[in-house]
């Protein structure tokens, strides 16, 4: 099976010819490299421990950062495009690039000192090492200020108890950045709540369950347990009591990655059910020839143009030093349920082939749910689009 030419031309009118040929780089690799080992890595649950190594020498895992620290020094529409063209064959791949980038690495770049910037970002960077990022609890999920983790001061170290669940990378990061709860104060408090990193092998941390999920089925979705983890003072990140808006901001940027990788998992769907409804025939006709066949493709395709708008657009504003934040969750909402759409028409107009596994549009479907759900529900995107408008008004 081949991509098709469904995609933009070069007239975009959020993206350079540098970002075309970015976009044709990737594709070229996800298609020799990603492709080939998407359906094993779904069916045995299999981290992509071959695909990483080989991005890290593209410089695809620092495109956003400086070249000084290690990263590509491109811009915020180029990691879309990259993480939207990995998605288009392989999501399992694309949430393990935007896990790293937009949230393991981005808290440190952003709100790190000069000295935790220069210690970890030229490692992340490179691909030496992978980051991750933990806030989720059992208790505190979309309410994230709920956050139990505590950590208490002990001399020159935090001394570090609590469980983080959900952390995607986790096993294979070689940083972790979390939030805990430092001093007193109540539950709920967010001036208590302070941004950390923590450094794989660091005694007291230690790995719990590996999530078995309906799909991403290879990234490594894990949970993060602290028992009297000491951690150095100095890896307290960013200003005191200011963790948790450290990490809001960080979601906020990290939602146009999910925006970007929900876009290319609609355009696998796409690519996956038109070749095959040009060639299959019913009633002595080529299904796309069949007005209903024909309906349900042409949504799909005005869909994901919709969405690659908004997903663009809103990378363009980032890139721009403009606010993005509504931009940022209307593209991730939109992007998320139109690949729940496009997977699903793409199944449907298939038929029962579209069902099973000899083709990608179930798995697209299984992965494409993940995006409705992770950094920030479908439900509080629409929260933070609303509060925004009446703000607006």
């Amino acid at each position: 099976m081949t991509l098709m030419d469904t995609m933009p031309s070069a007239a975009d009118p959020f993206l350079t010819e540098d970002h075309i040929e970015v976009r044709e780089m990737v594709r070229e690799f996800a298609l020799a490299e990603v492709a080939p080992l998407a359906t094993a890595l779904d069916e045995e649950k299999r981290f992509p421990s071959e695909t990483i190594p080989k991005l890290a020498e593209l410089g695809l895992l620092g495109v956003p950062w400086p070249e000084e620290f290690g990263g590509a020094g491109m811009d915020y529409r180029a990691y879309a495009v990259i993480v939207e063209e990995l998605a288009r064959v392989c999501g399992t791949t694309s949430i393990t690039v935007a896990a790293h980038t937009s949230l393991g690495t981005a808290p440190i770049f952003k709100f790190g000192t000069e000295e935790q910037r220069r210690k970890w970002v030229p490692q992340l960077a490179s691909g030496e090492m992978l980051g991750a990022f933990a806030l989720t609890e059992p208790g505190a999920g979309s309410d994230a200020k709920m956050t139990q983790v505590s950590a208490v001061q002990d001399g020159d170290h935090w001394v570090v108890n609590g469980t983080k669940i959900y952390c995607t990378n986790g096993t294979h990061a070689g940083t972790v950045v979390f939030t805990a709860r430092t001093g007193g104060g109540e539950v709920g408090d967010t001036k208590n709540i302070n941004a950390f990193v923590v450094e794989k092998g660091t005694p007291g941390f230690e790995y719990g369950v590996l999530e078995d999920k309906l799909g991403l089925r290879g990234s490594d979705t894990r949970e993060l347990v602290f028992k009297d983890c000491r951690i150095p003072l100095e890896n307290k990140l960013g200003e005191e009591g200011k963790g948790f808006h450290a990490f809001m901001q960080t979601l906020e940027a990290g939602r146009i990655s999910i925006g970007a990788m929900a876009l290319g998992l609609a355009q696998g769907a796409l690519d996956t059910a038109l070749p095959y409804t040009r060639e299959r025939k019913q009633f002595g006709k080529r299904l796309i020839k069949m007005q209903p066949v024909a309906h349900q493709l042409a949504d799909m395709a005005m869909e994901i143009s919709a969405a690659r708008n908004l997903v663009y657009e809103a990378a363009w504003r980032y890139d721009h030093g403009q606010p993005f934040g509504m931009e940022a969750s209307k593209c991730k909402l939109y992007a998320s349920e139109v690949a729940m759409r496009c997977a699903h028409r793409a199944i449907q107009v298939m038929g029962g082939v579209g069902y099973t596994r000899e083709y990608p549009a179930e798995r697209i479907m299984r992965d494409a749910k993940l995006c409705e759900i992770g950094e920030g529900t479908s439900e509080i995107q629409r929260l933070i689009i609303s509060r925004n408008l009446d703000r607006e008004g």
